[in-house]
């Protein structure tokens, strides 16, 4: 680093013969247990105008060195140190503290340590003071005396201790990456929940020879992943790039998350504008297995989700169809084409809806149409009018254009079922897919649509490859008089279908509300009746009863939910009962509970933590959970670390843990609670929750 020469001899205005940056060693606690880690500060206070410098100084400056004499026993780590703001002085840029800070560190003091031993400790501590026209060289001998004790602290030193803490950086908590690329670029990829508020973001490398600390630092957001593209040292190891560096991200407002880029596939080539589609070929680097291992794991799902209820039916007969295709191996084709482009085009338009949701901000999911109780009364409608058709009870084919188009011969029938084998799929869900479509959330989005396009062709595979290899249509069986047998049979998981989305209705609606819902299902059911009854009886305008039911029905969807919605309050009690919602981090409250014998779910969680908000999507927040915890009486209690608070600090050290997300299950009986994993599957509390009640 370089560092202004100052002459020994002189001096600056009202500087001569007094430190321009007092410093004083202070412990958190003048007693520590033997045994246990504890705190040392060293508190800095520049004068007006003079500042201190961070970890790495910038492009010039000096970081702080400590030089310990310690008794036996005893060891004190790295400095932790506060985030810094930048400082350009002409072409430069520093990073540095113009205010008091504390630099923090931890002291070890070892068991075999007699009680009541005196611990002496000294630090010789070098620091350079600068301001804008120079900079000088200081060096200041701090000592403190500790007693091996009972670790007890001070209500005043804990809360000046507490302060010092809460201007620290947190981890980041998920693994940040780069690329660098062919015009001396680096571009960082940190994932980063698009939600989170930036106030003048900074990255600050603490690894030499990465950056020009000078250099503009160019941000831009792709949903969850934040990009900072910025320019690369001089000193660049071209011949042996490292692996990875440390940096600190400052948020704006002295909040900042420390994180450690890992260096992620070769240099790739520089596009121009300072926001051009570069960050996008970084992010598709960094996310290349995790799309390849989404768009198989969303393919697998599609798969299987033709074996279920609401899809089985409708495939079923389709391909029990191209048995009495007369047009030969070019028909086949076409209609499996159409099919699948039916199927993935209806994907693509829901996956294209979500993220555009999500992009203004809110938060959705696959089958997020399912959260209105108006879509899931027309799917119950059409279910429902799709068992009827399959029963035999009309032969109209479906009341809605989508099933009329569908039950037509050729390309154009083929397209309209895959669009409805598509649309009634969504209230499925099968193996593979939850994590597939979840991956899919915090990809960019070009590489999403791909996921949702795998979903689709998943779901269209079977079809496509019977249109596509004719040794598989020949193991068909014959059309003959068993089909219809076989129709009616397949009208059961039809129902079963109207049947779930009748039990998600009634969690949607009040009681009255339902059973408005099923007078409208009755009353579609009575024009089906009275088509099928005039088909039989080859009267004229034999669809007029079902399509005046139909009309009436479709006009109550939309009428009914919003007359019988249930009170918010309500629907709340469903899913999280006034002891299922989470508590308020507290040790001493804590404490008191474990003493009821109840099971306790405690978790740390940040709104900058990408893994805490997945896992609190898809395991915590969720119907399965909240209903579990609310039958085995689990007391739910949330530490949130976003702005950082000393005591959630505290207690994760306690737990070997220097971030979030954090999961620990008190069992009633047990001493020591269990640490789930960071990446929580959905079933793992229900099955916790169960084997405690």
């Amino acid at each position: 680093m370089l560092i202004p020469q100052i002459g020994a001899a002189q001096e600056f205005p009202g500087t001569s013969g007094e430190v321009l940056i007092k410093s004083s060693l202070i412990a958190e606690t003048n007693q520590p247990a033997v045994g246990t880690s504890s705190t040392l500060a060293v508190f800095m206070e520049p004068q007006s105008g003079w500042h201190g410098y961070w970890k790495q100084p910038g492009s010039i400056g000096l970081a702080p060195q400590f030089d310990w004499q310690l008794p036996d026993g005893v060891s004190v780590g790295d400095a932790a140190f506060p985030v810094p703001h930048t400082l350009m002085t002409g072409d430069l840029m520093n990073h540095v503290y113009e205010h008091p800070y504390a630099l923090l560190l931890p002291v070890e003091i070892d068991a075999s340590v007699a009680s009541g031993t005196s611990l002496p400790i000294t630090v010789t501590f070098n620091y350079l003071a600068c301001r804008a026209d120079a900079c000088v060289p200081e060096q200041s001998t701090l000592a403190i005396t500790l007693t091996a004790g009972d670790g007890r602290i001070t209500d005043e030193r804990q809360a000046s201790f507490d302060e010092w803490r809460q201007e620290l950086p947190r981890p980041l908590g998920s693994q940040a990456s780069f690329v660098t690329t062919d015009d001396n670029q680096l571009r960082v990829s940190i994932p980063l929940p698009a939600s989170v508020e930036l106030n003048n973001p900074h990255l600050f490398v603490a690894t030499d020879d990465i950056v020009d600390p000078a250099a503009e630092q160019i941000f831009s957001r792709e949903d969850d992943t934040l990009m900072v593209e910025t320019k690369l040292s001089k000193s660049w190891p071209a011949d042996s790039p490292p692996d990875e560096f440390e940096a600190l991200l400052s948020l704006g407002s002295g909040t900042g998350l420390s994180l450690v880029g890992h260096r992620d596939g070769a240099p790739v080539a520089s596009a121009s504008g300072p926001q051009s589609s570069s960050t996008a070929s970084a992010t598709g680097q960094s996310s290349s297995p995790l799309l390849l291992t989404a768009f198989l794991g969303a393919l697998l799902g599609g798969v299987l989700l033709n074996i279920m209820p609401c899809v089985f039916p409708i495939l079923s007969l389709k391909v029990l169809s191209l048995a009495r295709l007369t047009g030969g191996e070019r028909e086949a084709r076409r209609e499996a084409l159409a099919y699948t482009a039916g199927v993935v085009i209806v994907c693509l338009l829901l996956g294209a809806t979500i993220i555009a949701l999500r992009a203004v901000g809110t938060q959705v999911g696959w089958a997020f149409q399912l959260q209105d109780p108006r879509v899931i009364v027309v799917l119950t409608l059409l279910t429902t009018a799709i068992g009827f058709n399959l029963a035999g009870l009309f032969e109209l084919g479906s009341i809605n254009a989508g099933g009329k188009l569908a039950s037509q011969d050729g390309v154009a029938g083929a397209f309209w079922t895959g669009v409805l084998a598509a649309f009634v799929a969504t209230p499925c869900s099968g193996p593979f897919m939850a994590t597939a479509l979840g991956a899919a959330l915090v990809l960019p989005t070009f590489a999403a649509l791909m996921v949702f396009a795998g979903l689709g062709l998943g779901i269209a595979l079977p079809f496509l490859l019977l249109g596509f290899v004719p040794v598989l249509r020949r193991l068909l069986p014959r059309p003959g008089p068993w089909l219809a047998s076989f129709r009616h049979i397949m009208a059961i998981p039809m129902f079963l279908t109207a049947l779930a989305l009748a039990w998600v209705l009634g969690r949607q609606l009040s009681n009255d509300g339902m059973v408005a819902s099923l007078a409208l299902i009755m009353l579609l059911a009575i024009g089906l009746w009275f088509t099928g009854l005039r088909q039989r009886s080859a009267k004229r305008l034999s669809w007029l009863p079902a399509g005046l039911a139909a009309g009436l029905a479709l006009a109550g969807s939309v009428i009914v939910p919003g007359s019988f919605a249930q009170q918010e309050e309500a629907v709340n009690a469903q899913v999280s009962s006034a002891e299922t919602r989470p508590l308020d981090f507290d040790a001493g409250r804590l404490s008191e509970l474990r003493q009821q014998e109840r099971p306790i779910f405690v978790y740390f969680s940040a709104d900058w933590c990408v893994t805490c908000k997945i896992n609190e999507q898809r395991a915590i927040d969720i119907p399965s959970t909240q209903q579990a915890f609310e039958r085995a009486g689990v007391i739910t209690m949330k530490g949130d670390w976003t702005n950082g608070a000393p005591a959630i600090t505290a207690f994760l050290e306690q737990h070997g843990r220097s971030g979030v997300p954090l999961y620990l299950w008190y069992a009633p009986g047990k001493t020591e609670p269990e640490v789930l994993s960071q990446i929580l599957a959905p079933n793992v509390l229900p099955a916790l929750a169960n084997e405690s009640g």
